[in-house]
């Protein structure tokens, strides 16, 4: 699969755990409750996934025309069947570009400055993405004004990281291309990705 082209307006991407509580189904559910271009499935620390569970997930994702990327090893990648990585460490994302490009995305996160990210942004990522996919109270404002930066002088789709509905309305604003939802919001189920779909269509809404 291709990198995951931005819409007219922002698209959802959503960020899961891989754990033996993380049903596909739910996570099925979860997708096809908005318009959702990516997963990012994080891997534990120090833990193995069992390969069906994990090949189980990410057909329940690609199923509904999303890409499944990993945020773990470049080599479980391919044999998991997922569609492309996402590294959060600048330093580990010219490794994962050799490795996996240009067949699979490549999406680097991470980025806490501007020239880290425009450093990721010319190595040939997929989207750099701006929040932590578990973010700490108060660091929004940073990435609500990265992303404001980024979309006004770059061409490369951007990512920010929304922990809140009305962060996703911020950053739908601001020029994200897509908009991640946290695991905080995702967890919930599919009403909390539908209110998120529902803020990027109208982000003005308070609703």
């Amino acid at each position: 699969m291709t990198a995951p082209h931005p819409a007219p307006g922002a698209r959802l991407m959503l960020a899961f755990t891989i754990s033996p509580d993380l049903g596909a189904a739910a996570v099925e559910a979860a997708v096809k409750a908005g318009d959702v271009a990516a997963v990012v499935l994080r891997l534990p620390e120090a833990a193995a996934v069992p390969p069906a569970h994990l090949g189980a997930v990410v057909d329940a994702i690609q199923r509904h025309d999303a890409a499944a990327l990993l945020e773990g090893p470049e080599r479980l990648v391919a044999s998991g069947g997922l569609d492309g990585a996402h590294v959060s460490a600048p330093a580990g994302l010219p490794a994962a570009l050799k490795a996996l490009k240009p067949e699979a995305i490549v999406g680097a996160g991470g980025l806490s400055t501007r020239h880290d990210a425009m450093e990721a942004g010319e190595s040939g990522a997929d989207y750099v993405l701006f929040g932590a996919l578990a973010p700490a109270a108060g660091d929004f404002p940073d990435t609500l004004d990265l992303v404001a930066w980024w979309a006004e002088m770059f061409e490369v789709p951007c990512v920010g990281v929304a922990s809140s509905l009305d962060e996703v309305a911020a950053l739908a604003g601001a020029g994200a291309d897509f908009v991640l939802l946290t695991e905080s919001l995702t967890v919930t189920g599919p009403d909390a990705v539908a209110a998120a779909q529902a803020r990027l269509a109208s982000p003005g809404s308070t609703s």
